[in-house]
């Protein structure tokens, strides 16, 4: 690391190459214009460019279908039905995208006839047998895109209301035919063309865009670089460089694998290099990456499915989320301050780092990007066409600079990032929308949350606490934005009605099913850390989850009291925030063993380890907002974890005066 960049900074996405083909020929050229075609078919509709031109104005299930119809194909040319893939794409996957586009576009040409003619529930024999063959494929490409774990999921889940006479408990109800069940999926529209298609052609389309374009152009590495000269010489500094930067890039790339990928190459190396554990510098890595999703202001796509799904703005959002995740980052940033303290490890040399001038002569417009990104979002409130004016911003003012400046291959590569990352998650969403398709049409989206709230025994903490588990196991085995949609339509409905703010109860879902990312035994995040740490697997799960624990506590603190999500009276909010960033500096404390002004809790083993257990559990009462729900006020709170605080202290000061003897 040397001048005024980092080598070797990541300024491109890391893309796996293992789970879909390296196109050629007529297919590259397929995925090229489904790339640039939907892109210019989502502005198109966001712009209103058929009223301003008075030109062709498509219906929004037309708009929907031509929007499959350019994604969907493509998944059968990029992805292989089984095993790693090969050069050639076979004639069946050809076959089988050329059939999927006939699909689309036929139901895009008949989309008044859909309309106009009740096809949703009682369509003509050939109109059925279309249904049936777009089901099929939509299941299959989700299966290629997503893996099996979703793919038996949301088959099972499509296939219930024909088999709800058979199910138990509450879930049992009447049959619905065959016909009804394939024609409601794909003809209606709160199914395959429901909230998440909704989300993604609307919104998400245009963040993503927006996500890639500032990776291609070097926005990872300036980010990097910028946090490298911020903090790198700083106490343990290339931890908190992990922290800074991959918060920024999870905000860009909306993946946790792919943040730790992209940091974490330059990160986790410079981390053990001044002295931390590979164990413990994966685990920074995962814990920051998993963070970087929640961070706003471009978090995940789930993000956007929930601003469609609770019909609010995608800007309310992202203030909402904004206060929890700095609180999660502080008590990250907290514990490797504490960490980097208690074991005496340093920065980087400064000659090796670069300057904060050198590297925003290089990237100023990176920030003058995102500010009128924020801009729009926040202040004109144009949060779908934001995205686009902040794309051509940056590539105006990228090809005038010559470092990142594009050219035609370049160009190639940022299209075809798009349209894969496009065609994954259009798979996914249509696939997820078939479980809210099932659940609308059985009617038992009432009664599961009548069943829900009777087994919770009509106690709000006791349905947190299922929903928490119940977020945590489904984001195991679904993606988060299918777990999330799953619970929003079940769980939600009961915990709201339970007196509980909306905002905070659909984000309590999207913290809880991110979760698994950093917890043993899945941990997919940390075990991606640990493949570059070269640390164990298992116990980097271990040290993430750790690290990341304040993400385990901030959810029950914002659902209990909305002022952590900034809504409330500012004294409210102002108080409730002091609070949890007190709290969350004696958990950090507590769980690293070093505390500022005392030192390391070290000493007497029994003495010192009770300190800190003390000392955790007097930072969770003060953070802890107080409330009719809780049960106590904010000064009680704040007494009873003062006293808890003081004999925390008090035996970590009488372990230090008694230093263990030696062997």
């Amino acid at each position: 690391m040397t001048g005024a960049s980092v080598a070797g900074a990541p300024d491109a996405p890391a893309q796996s190459l293992a789970r879909h083909r390296a196109l050629a020929g007529a297919a590259r050229l397929w995925l090229l214009i489904g790339a640039l075609g939907s892109v210019a078919l989502s502005i198109y509709v966001i712009f209103g460019l058929g009223n301003t031109f008075g030109t062709y104005v498509p219906l929004e299930n037309e708009y929907f279908y031509l929007m499959l119809g350019l994604l969907l194909p493509l998944v059968f040319l990029l992805y292989p039905a089984f095993g790693m893939p090969t050069a050639q794409v076979p004639w069946h996957d050809w076959s089988t995208a050329l059939a999927t586009l006939g699909l689309c576009v036929y139901l895009a040409v008949s989309t008044d006839r859909i309309l106009n003619e009740g096809w949703e529930y009682s369509a003509p024999g050939h109109a059925q047998l279309v249904s049936y063959a777009l089901w099929v494929v939509i299941l299959e490409a989700l299966r290629r895109a997503g893996g099996t774990a979703i793919f038996a999921i949301c088959l099972l889940a499509s296939v219930y209301p024909m088999l709800a006479d058979l199910a138990p408990g509450p879930l049992h109800g009447q049959a619905v035919p065959p016909d009804v069940t394939a024609g409601f999926h794909v003809f209606g529209t709160e199914s395959v063309l429901g909230i998440p298609m909704n989300a993604f052609a609307n919104l998400v389309v245009g963040f993503l865009v927006f996500g890639v374009a500032l990776q291609y152009t070097g926005g990872g590495a300036f980010f990097l670089n910028l946090a490298f000269a911020l903090l790198g010489r700083r106490r343990g500094g290339p931890a908190k460089v992990a922290i800074f930067a991959s918060g920024l890039m999870g905000s860009m790339s909306g993946s946790v694998i792919t943040n730790v990928l992209t940091t974490g190459v330059m990160s986790i190396p410079a981390m053990k290099r001044v002295g931390f554990g590979a164990s413990y510098a994966a685990g920074v890595e995962a814990c920051a990456s998993t963070g970087g999703v929640l961070m706003p202001p471009v978090m995940g796509a789930t993000a956007f499915v929930m601003a469609t799904f609770i019909e609010q703005s995608y800007a309310s959002i992202v203030v909402a989320a904004a206060f929890p995740s700095v609180l999660y980052y502080l008590g990250l940033f907290l514990q490797i301050d504490a960490y980097a303290a208690r074991h005496g490890l340093r920065g980087l040399p400064a000659e090796e780092l670069p300057t904060i001038g050198a590297v925003f002569r290089e990237g100023w417009y990176f920030i003058a990007v995102f500010a009128l990104l924020i801009f729009m979002l926040l202040y004109l409130q144009r949060e779908a066409q934001a995205p686009y004016y902040a794309t051509a911003l940056l590539l105006a003012i990228n090809q005038c600079a010559r470092r990142h400046r594009w050219n035609r291959e370049r160009l190639l590569e940022f299209v075809i990032g798009v349209g894969r990352l496009f065609t994954e998650l259009a798979a996914i969403l249509a696939g997820v929308g078939l479980i809210i398709g099932s659940l609308t049409l059985t009617g038992k989206v009432g009664s599961l949350t009548y069943e829900l709230v009777r087994l919770a025994g009509d106690n709000v903490i006791t349905l947190l606490v299922m929903g928490a588990v119940t977020s945590f196991v489904l984001g195991i085995g679904m993606t988060v934005t299918a777990a999330y949609l799953f619970l929003a339509v079940t769980l939600a409905p009961a915990l709201v009605s339970g007196g509980l703010d909306k905002m905070a109860v659909h984000l309590f879902m999207l913290y809880w099913g991110m979760i698994s990312f950093i917890t043993p035994p899945v941990a997919l995040g940390a075990y991606a850390a640990a493949s570059l740490a070269g640390a164990d697997p298992i116990r980097t799960g271990f040290q993430s989850m750790r690290l990341g624990s304040i993400i385990y506590f901030v959810p029950f603190f914002f659902v209990l009291n909305p002022a952590l999500i900034g809504q409330g009276s500012i004294g409210e909010i102002v108080a409730v925030l002091a609070a949890a960033v007190a709290g969350i500096a004696l958990i950090s404390g507590g769980l690293q063993g070093y505390v500022y002004g005392l030192g390391a809790l070290d000493g007497r083993r029994g003495l010192a380890m009770a300190g800190r257990v003390l000392l955790v559990g007097a930072g969770i009462i003060l953070a802890l907002p107080g409330g009719e729900l809780v049960g106590h006020t904010h000064l009680e709170l704040a007494l009873a974890a003062l006293a808890t605080a003081m004999v925390a202290l008090a035996l970590a000061w009488l372990g230090r005066r008694q230093p263990l003897q030696p062997a």
